[in-house]
């Protein structure tokens, strides 16, 4: 696990070329996820919910029918940090 760091303007624009359908909203990492329906989008939520549980970094998020609306930022360290990509990657990987 990387050392936790809140990341500049810089490496934020740098990240979001590389996360697919990220980006930033009130100093939050956001994305919306879109399934065909409920169950793929819960089963997509309860395999997030083990890999945050795992890194100790729980997302903000809402789910409404097949849509999960993820929202990301490292609370403790008042922004963006190193963290909250390496999670967004890895809900990137989960939603594949």
């Amino acid at each position: 696990m990387s050392a936790r760091r809140v990341l500049v303007h810089e490496e934020i624009q740098d990240a979001l070329s590389e996360l697919d359908g990220w980006e930033v909203k009130d100093g939050k990492l956001c994305r919306t996820f879109t399934f065909d329906d409920f169950s793929q989008a819960f089963g997509f939520m309860t395999r997030a919910a083990l890999a945050a549980e795992a890194m100790n970094h729980h997302p903000d998020w809402t789910n409404v029918w097949n849509r999960v609306e993820v929202s990301l930022s490292t609370h403790d360290l008042g922004g963006i940090s190193t963290w909250d990509l390496e999670l967004a990657s890895a809900l990137d990987r989960l939603a594949k």
